[in-house]
């Protein structure tokens, strides 16, 4: 390989790394800062002016999970930063994250392995 192929292959690593921390920042922030206010991937992909496709690649080969899973996992972050940190009832913790409670509840134990009540007695301070 010559050293203009390799710096091209660099600076496109460079690009798609640079993206991913982006990425990751911003939909940190959306779910930890506007959490009412949840955005589709779509929406992602068109403020960070990238394609559906294109956001999808880049997350796959990142995190080797689909942008759906990704958010998933960001919103299970911000549940139990609120199940270790608040009071809230795990009924308002799921509207809060528009999901609807026993959705929620599910959904918490299929990801994490226990109910959000059980993570909350077993991590709360």
């Amino acid at each position: 390989m010559e050293q203009t192929e390799r710096k091209v292959l660099n600076r496109n690593k460079e690009i798609t790394d640079n993206y991913f921390q982006f990425l990751d920042k911003h939909i940190a922030d959306v779910v930890s800062g506007n959490v009412d206010e949840f955005m589709e991937i779509n929406k992602i992909a068109r403020e960070l002016f990238l394609s559906h496709k294109h956001l999808t690649d880049i997350v796959q080969k990142e995190t080797g999970n689909h942008p759906c899973h990704f958010y998933d996992l960001k919103i299970l972050d911000e549940a139990k930063r609120m199940l270790f940190e608040t009071n809230k009832s795990i009924a308002e913790i799921a509207k809060i994250l528009t999901y609807d409670p026993s959705n929620f509840s599910k959904f918490f134990k299929k990801i994490i392995g226990q109910t959000p009540g059980q993570f909350r007695k077993e991590n709360k301070k």
